[in-house]
């Protein structure tokens, strides 16, 4: 699923330049907890998150996820847009809750990462 199909699916608005909405993403990691996504993101997720701060998206590049999505209409700072540009990631905003995002993604094929053995 590609980053253009995500933003439909989630009537999501772009808050970045768009260049990367062709890069394909295979997997959705949805936390409030960064150090959640640091364990349990694999294979290049859309993160789905209702923080806005600089340590999602400094998160995000450590663990090459190229879209971040922020839930409950939430909309960073512009510092914050400019920072993920930088980083190549691109910024989504929806309305829909957490929930109802991953849902919706997991409904139309986006999967969860591997899961580790507990």
């Amino acid at each position: 699923m590609t980053i253009r199909e995500i933003r439909k699916i989630l009537a999501a608005a772009l808050l970045t330049d768009g260049k990367h909405q062709n890069v394909t993403i295979h997997s959705a990691c949805g936390s409030d907890m960064m150090s959640d996504v640091l364990a349990f993101a694999k294979n290049q997720p859309v993160l789905l998150t209702g923080l806005i701060n600089p340590q999602v998206v400094r998160t995000a590049e450590m663990m090459d996820i190229r879209c971040i999505v922020f839930v409950r209409g939430k909309k960073p700072e512009a510092d914050l847009v400019r920072l993920a540009q930088a980083c190549g990631i691109e910024l989504l905003s929806t309305s829909f809750r957490m929930y109802t995002a991953c849902g919706l993604l997991y409904s139309h094929g986006l999967l969860e990462g591997p899961v580790p053995n507990e």
